[in-house]
């Protein structure tokens, strides 16, 4: 399976690749299409088809291409928005109704694995958090405070084996872990033999809402259905989702390490950003999964310091033997650190969408397969207010945010010469890529190995922002909404419908239309 960076993630080496899912579509009407194939667009699907709807599924890539095939895969009970800071923003009322949210999610997920007979490597564990010093000890101890007022058993511990200095500890039962990719993969299967459609390469362009339908635009010709879910942490084109939610990437290194030399519970630190530790048997091997080192999408530099500085924590403290894989994924945050699952904002109630799930996106994107299902079957949800993306209303002026008087089209140079003089301006190494400035436009300069040139505008068709470098992914990343590129300008991740505009040259040197 392919995923959106150039980095192997360690889900990938068991399944090289999926099925391909290309199905005939002879009747172009649905009762819901969902856009996205990872975790949350899966789930829904099969979900809503169980319950008899006819669904159709499309993802851009393959099946796991995002973020699902880049989690680390822990499922808690606890989230990146703590309970005591939940209590303090939304009152002990909806922090106890959040509380309900992990162990559901993980019961859903139970109940498929046994229902479907998945094996995917599920394990239930215990999670430990660990204050490193006084500061994070007095977090730790609010964390814990507003746990036991949620009915979320968290408690001081003792005689727990850790390699890095710590001054206190507390431990959570019942958490857990899988192989999402296994997991998924079964799902996409069960949800197929149940009649429903999946069209992978498929990339959702557009849609049109009518009164009692709604059009949808992709690069396999024009669908319509009752119900859209956009499962893509963002939806596509322009929304005021855009306003609410901000991307960000975490990175993961698996090590080689020995049979028991550390625990096999979930570990996590109060570092900020937080890191976090499990385990993974890959072909009888026992890896050690360390993750951080978090940061806005596109706005790190020199995106390699970041697996440098995890690596060099690790192993200050850990003994480990080689990194036999290290990838990063992508992630939202919300304004407010809750989720958005539910009707999209400006929509007229029959478009959903689930993205802000910051580090818990297994268990958010679970659960979202419930709550927007009873919305779309007309049934209530317990959640449904406490995620409703409705609730932060967009900034005024969201037109002029977004820039809609900017033409999206290039006015590229005509002379020969061009080339010449951006590879001047550029001045790249083999493997590098830069930014440059040509007679007031912006270009993206990578230069392969082998001495080939990818000039592309540097504008993402978005909403306009200039792209920045990913050097680790090998990936061009827009800081603004998270659009993602590859070195070819083909797009990665959404928001954005269109990949960068390219800029070819003939064996002359000369500008090619394309």
């Amino acid at each position: 399976m392919f995923r959106d960076g150039a980095r192997k993630s360690i889900w990938q080496e068991e399944i090289r690749r999926f099925s391909s899912y290309d199905q005939i579509v002879n009747n172009k009407t649905f009762d819901v299409i969902i856009v996205g194939g990872g975790i949350t667009g899966l789930s829904t699907a099969l979900e809503l088809q169980k319950q008899g709807q006819k669904c159709l599924l499309i993802e851009a890539s393959n099946i796991g291409f995002g973020t699902t095939g880049g989690t680390t895969a822990h499922l808690n009970t606890f989230f990146d928005t703590t309970f005591d800071e939940a209590i303090s923003d939304f009152g002990e009322e909806n922090a106890k109704l959040l509380a309900e949210v992990g162990k559901e999610a993980i019961q859903i997920i139970q109940n498929n694995i046994s229902e479907h007979n998945i094996d995917c490597d599920f394990e239930k564990k215990t999670g430990y958090i660990f204050a490193l010093d006084k500061k994070q000890n007095k977090k730790l101890e609010k964390m814990i405070e507003g746990a036991e007022k949620v009915g979320i058993e968290m408690k001081f511990c003792d005689g727990v084996s850790f390699p890095v200095p710590f001054v206190s500890v507390a431990s959570v039962p019942d958490q857990a872990q899988f192989h999402p990719i296994k997991y998924i993969k079964k799902l996409a299967e069960t949800f197929v033999s149940l009649g429903g459609i999946i069209l992978e390469e498929c990339t959702c362009l557009n849609h049109s809402e009518e009164d009692n339908e709604i059009s949808v635009e992709t690069s396999k010709g024009l669908f319509n259905t009752k119900n859209l879910v956009y499962a893509t942490h963002i939806p596509p084109g322009v929304n005021v989702l855009h306003l609410m939610a901000a991307p960000y990437r975490s990175y993961a290194i698996a090590f080689e390490i020995g049979d028991n030399k550390y625990s096999e519970d979930l570990m996590y630190d109060l570092y900020d950003p937080y890191r976090y530790y499990r385990t993974q048997i890959v072909d009888g091997k026992k890896l050690l999964i360390a993750g951080g080192e978090d940061h806005k999408t596109g706005h790190e530099q020199d995106t390699g310091t970041c697996f440098s500085n995890l690596e060099n924590y690790v192993r200050e403290y850990f003994d480990v033997g080689a990194a036999a894989y290290s990838w990063s994924s992508q992630y939202y945050e919300s304004v407010d650190g809750m989720p958005y699952i539910g009707k999209l904002p400006g929509s007229k109630g029959n478009i959903y969408a689930a993205t802000g799930f910051r580090g818990n996106g297994m268990i958010f994107g679970t659960i979202s397969s419930k709550v927007i299902s009873d919305l779309i079957m007309g049934n209530n949800s317990k959640y449904e207010k406490l995620f409703d993306p409705g609730r932060i209303k967009p900034m005024a002026g969201f037109a002029s945010f977004v820039k809609e008087n900017v033409s999206s089209a290039a006015d590229f140079v005509k002379d020969k010469l061009f080339k010449e003089k951006i590879n001047s301006l550029a001045e790249l190494n083999d493997g590098e890529a830069k930014v440059v400035k040509y007679e007031g436009e912006s270009y993206a300069i990578y230069k392969e190995t082998e001495g080939k040139t990818h000039i592309l505008k540097s504008t993402c068709p978005h909403t306009y922002c200039d792209v920045h470098w990913n050097s680790a992914e090998k990936s061009w990343d827009c800081p603004c909404h998270g659009s993602r590129f590859a070195v070819t300008g083909r797009l990665l991740t959404a928001p954005s419908t269109e990949g960068l505009q390219r800029i070819r040259f003939n064996e002359n040197g000369e500008e090619e239309n394309i």
